[in-house]
């Protein structure tokens, strides 16, 4: 299903919008936009009236850290219609707000992909803008990125990436390898800064939320643990009530008790789920190429010749499903995780992730199960 141009009015289901569960409610539509949410009784007569039967109508998934999706990766093409292609394979599944990724790589590759987010964002209604994960981390913490393209950042990429920002823009560096001056400047430009793959101490964890950073990148991986003396970039995050950190809810990523530890530390308004999608996500075919690296699927698993994980392959409706069926966490905190806290992170909580008026019209409907029967 698609959103509808005309008047539409849906009814029948619980409606989720962004913070609390409401019965007995109504929302409005019309061309692309929510015009109303009312009491079913109060609803308009005119135009389309869809009764859902039952379920949760929730606004769609909002996924802040997507490298590709459907058999496309951004980085093997920095172009406006890779991004068409990883939204179109993601909104399928109920993504309907996406952040193009791009790993670290080669300075050409970086400067195409911001180029190609800033046009995509004319051209595909789900594109927000832009994730630039690296090249500016800290090599002992490099993941599955390629450590020949690791580099400290200069004023010269302070100024490229406030200069290329359009829409919403999340880069995310290491505080123990990028100034405070560096950090606050991009911050200050309204550039959300997210702290990861890193081994920085808890004070230079710190030093980075201090000078203006709003978020921790994929929480427990590629970062500094926390121990009870150390406690590290994990331990810093956990700590921090102002901090939105992104977690990826795969149960390979991080082991399910470690979830809910998280959860229940940050609260559901800290957590920002994420999918880390690679290209098998979505639909795409089970093996790709990663930067001259060959990457294989094995159930949800992505891992390269080392055997290392390589993202993910999942999309966010499965991190919705595994917090709600495995850790046991209420649908409300599990959706609210995957709509209007990273909404919110991004400044864009009054155009996507909420059922509100004047936000956009981008609507999923769940069964009893959470499983997905149409998006919007």
């Amino acid at each position: 299903m698609t959103w509808r141009a005309a008047r539409s009015v849906y009814y029948g289901a619980t409606l989720f919008d962004g913070v609390s569960m409401l019965e007995d409610s109504a929302v409005v539509t019309e061309a692309g936009r929510i015009i109303a949410v009312t009491p079913v009784a109060e609803r308009p007569r005119n135009g389309a009236q869809i009764d859902l039967g039952g379920g949760v109508l929730s606004p769609g998934f909002v996924d802040w850290q997507v490298n590709g999706g459907g058999g496309v990766l951004f980085n093997a093409e920095p172009t406006p219609q890779a991004i068409q292609k990883i939204a179109a394979a993601h909104r399928k599944f109920g993504t309907t707000a996406i952040l193009p990724t791009l790993i670290t790589d080669a300075p050409a590759v970086l400067t195409e992909g911001l180029k190609a987010a800033r046009a995509a964002q004319t051209q595909t209604r789900s594109s927000l803008g832009i994730h630039v994960e690296g090249p500016f981390i800290d090599a002992n913490r490099k993941g599955a990125h390629r450590a020949d393209f690791i580099r400290p950042m200069l004023q010269s990429d302070v100024a490229a990436l406030i200069n290329a920002k359009s829409g919403s823009m999340v880069v995310t560096l290491a505080p123990n390898k990028v100034s405070a001056a560096h950090i606050q400047a991009l911050s200050a430009s309204g550039i959300v800064v997210s702290l990861g793959h890193s081994e920085a101490s808890a004070e230079e964890a710190e030093a980075g939320f201090a000078a203006g950073a709003r978020a921790v990148t994929h929480l427990f991986n590629a970062m500094s643990q926390m121990q009870g003396r150390s406690p590290g970039l994990t331990g810093a995050a956990l700590a921090r009530t102002d901090i939105i950190c992104g977690l990826i809810a795969d149960g390979l990523h991080v082991h399910a008790t470690a979830l809910r530890a998280a959860i229940g530390a940050k609260g559901p308004r800290r957590i920002a789920l994420v999918s880390d999608a690679m290209p098998p996500a979505a639909g795409g075919r089970d093996y790709f190429d990663l930067q001259g690296r060959p990457v294989s699927r094995a159930g949800n698993r992505l891992t390269d010749e080392t055997g290392a994980l390589a993202g993910a392959a999942i999309v966010m409706h499965d991190a919705v499903i595994y917090c709600v069926a495995t850790l046991g966490i209420p649908l409300k905190d599990a959706l609210t995780m995957a709509t209007s806290t990273p909404a919110r992170l991004l400044g864009l909580e009054r155009e996507v992730g909420a059922l509100a008026i004047g936000a956009r019209a981008d609507l999923i409907h769940l069964g009893a199960k959470a499983e997905l029967l149409a998006v919007v």
